[in-house]
């Protein structure tokens, strides 16, 4: 059996862009307990490795 490994973090520049709303909220008055939490909607590869064509050939399953 061959196992691989893949991981995916999120985009940072982009939750930093959404963080914003939130700083301009709070000196508006708005409580920080009644906002919303959101998870992150953009996902990177964190690794950014290229495989072989031989190993692709012996793929059961890819996820994009």
């Amino acid at each position: 059996m061959i196992g691989g490994l893949m991981s995916y973090s999120p985009n940072l520049a982009d939750l930093f862009r959404r963080s914003t709303t939130y700083v301009d909220k709070l000196p508006r008055g708005a409580k920080a307990a009644e906002l919303p939490v959101e998870q992150p909607t953009t996902f990177e590869k964190a690794l950014g490795i290229t495989l072989p064509p031989a190993l692709m050939l012996r793929v059961n399953r890819t996820v994009e």
